[in-house]
């Protein structure tokens, strides 16, 4: 049966869905506590709603374990987990990966999305890429529908061509942050896609930028590309975080992008911040 999640994405039009990140390791139990309370809230409201979340890890990729024991033990019964994806990265053990799709599976989650991790901190990989976990997991567990990762900032031959092969062993993907300064990067990637014919869906990446916090950008630019400057004369203009938001919507849309997921909401007011934002793009 194919995943909820995959159908939606080969249904033409405009799909928004949402990342979230759980709270930060290093706060107090109380702090911790009120944070998953908040981020519960938040997956229930956008869940109920029909808005697909995925729910991923920290940079080092310490916390799958905790996501899907949490997500299925607290959200609430009412909540289909067919609008909830899991993230799963590749450093782990193999046996924790395999056990850890293994688990998604027999608690009633249809998708998985399975990314390498970054191999600049923490522990190391179990497999060097992520489609050989993927490869793995789908011997186990063909019943789980598998996303991967694409990023249009890099060779859009090469990226399309990753996508394309059998090996990739996804029926979907997610891709690096981009937006409206990148939206070329986006058009050609998605060109690539026709001209080799690859149809696989994916959903493209958007950051809610907060501000133009010169130390946040930089930091930000650690992990993907940041447009510094022009994010920073968008707000010294005057832009709200919505406004920027809404620009990138509407410029990925032009693209041909209509399938995104935005990151960074917060835990609090999700979906209020989330309905701000739509009503600042073009319909």
């Amino acid at each position: 049966m194919t995943a909820a999640l995959v159908d939606s994405l080969r249904r033409p039009g405009r799909l928004i869905t949402v990342e979230l990140r759980p709270p930060r390791s290093g706060l107090s139990a109380a702090e911790g506590m009120d944070s998953w309370i908040d981020l519960n809230h938040s997956i229930r409201h956008l869940a109920i709603k029909d808005i697909f979340v995925f729910l991923t890890d920290d940079a080092v990729g310490s916390r799958e374990e905790e996501n899907l024991g949490h997500l299925a033990a607290n959200v609430g019964s009412d909540v289909p987990l067919s609008r909830l994806v899991p993230f799963l990265t590749c450093k782990h053990t193999i046996e924790h990966c395999l056990l850890y799709a293994d688990r998604a599976h027999s608690l009633g989650f249809e998708a998985l999305t399975v990314v390498g991790g970054d191999v600049s901190t923490g522990p190391p990989r179990c497999v060097p890429h992520s489609y050989m976990l993927r490869q793995r997991i789908r011997e186990r567990q063909p019943g789980l529908s598998l996303g991967g990762w694409a990023n249009p900032h890099r060779d859009s031959s090469k990226q399309v061509e990753y996508i394309g092969s059998d090996d990739f062993s996804a029926e979907f993907y997610l891709t690096q942050i981009v937006s409206h300064h990148s939206a070329d990067r986006v058009e050609a990637f998605l060109e690539e896609c026709d001209r080799r014919d690859v149809s696989t869906p994916g959903i493209f990446g958007v950051f809610y930028y907060w501000s133009a916090q010169p130390g946040t950008l930089a930091r930000l630019g650690e992990f993907f590309p940041v447009p510094a400057e022009e994010l920073t004369r968008e707000f010294d203009a005057g832009a709200s975080p919505e406004e920027v938001l809404g620009k990138t919507l509407d410029a990925l849309r032009a693209a041909g992008a209509e399938k995104v997921y935005i990151s960074n909401l917060g835990h609090r007011r999700v979906q209020q911040r989330l309905d701000k934002a739509l009503a600042r793009a073009a319909t």
